[in-house]
């Protein structure tokens, strides 16, 4: 196989954001429902959308429970998110050896590209596939799709990685390999379940996958 592209989850995949989303969740759903939710409560929300999860939560009061989300989120973001290990390192490899890579997220893209600069890596991407540049979020395969399109590559030259289940139904929706992240917060068997083509244990299997 010859991997030509890689395509990238954001949140949980490349970025440590998980303390910042369910600490985001808790400081609005404390805010409007008060000790109705816990942490744990929150795990669920992290990788789908914020309209998917706070329609699933208050349908009558999405567009408030989102901006309130996103005011806070911003105004913690820096402080709250980390590296995880051999991300950066494995990028620039990468890169190096002429992998093209793309991000493909649920979130917005003006938050991907402040994550982005955090890492230092905005400058190793094509192209940013975010919440606000498709009608259908993963598990569609539409934005999938989207950065093959732009990216001009071959679904079989191509491998989408994620740590949710979104990202790995959407590679499969998508046509195209897919690799899961044992990182993921949710555990690797939650995601195993999912059938994914490769499971990384660590950001560095990848310099070994793309080679064949």
């Amino acid at each position: 196989m010859m991997v030509k592209a890689l395509l990238f989850d954001f949140d949980g995949t490349l970025l440590d954001t998980n303390e910042l989303i369910i600490q985001t969740f808790m400081h609005v759903l404390e805010e409007k429902f008060p000790g109705q939710y816990s942490p744990k409560d929150c795990i669920k929300f992290i990788g789908p959308s914020l309209r998917q999860s706070f329609t699933e939560i208050a349908p009558d009061m999405v567009d408030e429970l989102v901006a309130s989300y996103r005011k806070w989120n911003i105004e913690h973001h820096d402080e709250l998110v980390t590296q995880y290990d051999g991300v950066v390192s494995t990028l620039q490899q990468l890169h190096a050896q002429g992998i093209r890579l793309a991000i493909v997220s649920t979130k917005r893209v003006d938050m991907i590209e402040r994550g982005l600069k955090v890492l230092g890596v905005g400058h190793l991407f094509e192209h940013i596939i975010g919440f606000d540049s498709v009608q259908h979020v993963k598990p569609h395969p539409e934005p999938i799709l989207l950065a093959l399109e732009k990216l001009q590559v071959a679904k079989e030259d191509v491998i989408m990685i994620g740590d949710n289940s979104h990202d790995i139904e959407a590679g499969h929706n998508a046509g195209v390999k897919t690799a899961g992240v044992a990182w993921t917060f949710k555990g690797e068997d939650y995601l195993k379940q999912f059938s994914p083509t490769y499971m990384l244990d660590n950001m560095t299997d990848l310099l070994t996958i793309v080679k064949g």
